[in-house]
């Protein structure tokens, strides 16, 4: 039974100055202190003394400072996006000259440990043929899958009900910086757009936000905030479109994939729907721009024989490649294939390095 550990950094303010201290003196990645916990090295030693276990899996290089204190089995860890990647696509966008060069520092202390940790392990599970490229290409012969992430098709189901005319949604919590950057684009940009080519469209934000956040959202004509909602399927089902204006980001979007299963019409950025099935006028629309994504918008929302057509084959591609019976299939056998071979394919993890950058 799965007993979740909290995270010292997320509930303490001077736990995550400490981290990032530590992380600036010893030069390794900020993620190895955000993620030391007592109460979870208890946990994980405390399981290893009761059983052992075939196989480890890894849900992220996050937890990389663990990886000495695990048996000799095959370690597989899940990459849900190339992380350094991901912090030099943040970091580009910082206006302060010291953020970005401290996220530039952990961003090059991150791809050391993708190249020297990622072909000691088994296997490296990838979100999409995108990120298995990309980890290839830093760290050679580096042992890859790719298992896409997957939607409940029968939670995340069209169920007929009309939706609502001019209603646009974007679904996901600000607090990440992803989001937070898009709703920005999205509003600043975006939807103004929209609004002065059509008064009577609407937005729905569907997702944790600050409460500041909230009231600024707001006050923009035709924008309501919803904030975090335990079920997310009545919003969707009233969208008719659901705008996804990612500009950062790796790995593949769960809201596209849900947004899908409902069979709904999605137009995104080219980052947003990155290394999924995407194919631009069949299951979604991408666009880049600010003129060309209102324009899209406007589009879906007027043109119902495209709209149905997006709807029919954003459902069909959900089911046929990403619902959880698919995905499932692949990582079993892809496990299997492990726990069947003769040996184990992944060298002792040494103690990990430092860097005096």
């Amino acid at each position: 039974m799965a007993e979740p550990t909290p995270i010292p950094s997320q509930h303490s303010a001077l736990r995550k100055i400490w981290d990032h201290l530590r992380s600036v003196i010893s030069g390794r990645a900020y993620t190895y202190y955000q993620y030391d916990s007592r109460a979870f090295g208890a946990r994980l030693r405390g399981v290893l003394r009761t059983r052992m276990p075939d196989l480890v899996h890894l849900d992220s290089l996050d937890l990389h400072r663990w990886l000495p204190e695990l048996p000799q089995v095959p370690i597989a860890c899940t990459h849900h996006d190339i992380e350094s990647d991901l912090l030099r696509r943040r970091a580009r966008s910082l206006p302060q000259a010291g953020l970005r060069h401290y996220m530039l520092l952990q961003a090059d202390r991150v791809e050391r440990l993708e190249r020297e940790l990622c072909p000691r392990l088994a296997l490296n599970v990838m979100m999409s043929d995108v990120d298995a490229r990309k980890l290839q290409e830093l760290a050679a012969g580096v042992a890859t899958v790719v298992v896409p992430n997957g939607t409940d098709t029968d939670y995340f189901e069209p169920n007929g009900s009309d939706s609502v005319a001019g209603r646009v949604a974007f679904m996901g919590p600000t607090y990440s910086y992803p989001n937070r950057d898009a709703v920005e684009f999205l509003l600043q940009e975006i939807w103004p757009k929209v609004r002065a080519a059509d008064h009577s469209t609407t937005l729905r934000l569907i997702g944790r936000c600050a409460p500041a956040d909230r009231a600024r959202y707001d006050a923009e004509p035709g924008v309501t905030t919803l904030g975090y909602l335990p079920d997310v399927r009545p919003p969707l089902l009233q969208a008719r479109c659901c705008v996804v204006p990612i500009r950062i980001g790796g790995g593949t979007r769960i809201k596209i994939l849900d947004a899908w299963a409902m069979g709904k019409a999605v137009v995104s950025t080219s980052i947003g729907c990155e290394g999924l099935d995407a194919v631009d006028g069949e299951n979604i629309l991408i666009r880049d721009t600010p003129d060309a994504m209102a324009s899209a918008v406007l589009q879906v929302l007027r043109d119902a024989r495209l709209r149905s057509h997006l709807e029919r084959n954003a459902r069909r591609t959900a089911t046929e490649t990403y619902s959880w019976s698919v995905v499932g299939r692949l990582i079993r056998s892809a496990y299997d294939q492990l726990l069947t071979r003769s040996f184990v394919l992944h060298q002792p993890i040494p103690t990990l390095s430092r860097s005096t950058e």
